[in-house]
């Protein structure tokens, strides 16, 4: 899923822009009144709650992926009105498969693909 991994990439830099500003105020400090035990321990608990936070929203994003994989799923052989792809009428067709490109759905209507975010309606 493409839109994982850039938000792994993400979190992945900022944790690394914070240990590299972490690690300079360290060195840069005052060595005759060093870092306080407490700063320092506060510090350390915003890069676990940072990690906390990545893998929440890694769970986030994959269960939301799943919700919309069953979503779709779900949809086939009924029939829904959509949004055409030039944005201009709405249409319907029956829905004959489902299609995942760089991690998001697309109904197979006819011959074209439609994205889930484009479904108006859904009927028997």
């Amino acid at each position: 899923m493409a839109a994982i991994s850039g938000i792994e990439t993400y979190s992945s830099e900022l944790k690394l822009d914070y240990m590299k500003l972490l690690v300079t105020q360290l060195q840069n400090q005052d060595p005759l009144e060093p870092m306080d035990n407490a700063e320092m321990t506060s510090q350390l608990a915003l890069i676990s709650q940072l990690e906390q936070l990545e893998g929440i929203n890694a769970t986030f994003t994959e269960a939301l992926a799943a919700a919309q994989g069953r979503y779709a799923a779900g949809l086939i052989g009924k029939d829904v009105t959509f949004i055409s792809a030039d944005e201009t009428v709405a249409a319907h067709g029956r829905v004959d498969g489902v299609e995942v490109i760089d991690g998001a759905f697309y109904l197979q209507i006819g011959d074209q693909l439609v994205a889930l975010d484009a479904i108006r309606g859904i009927g028997e």
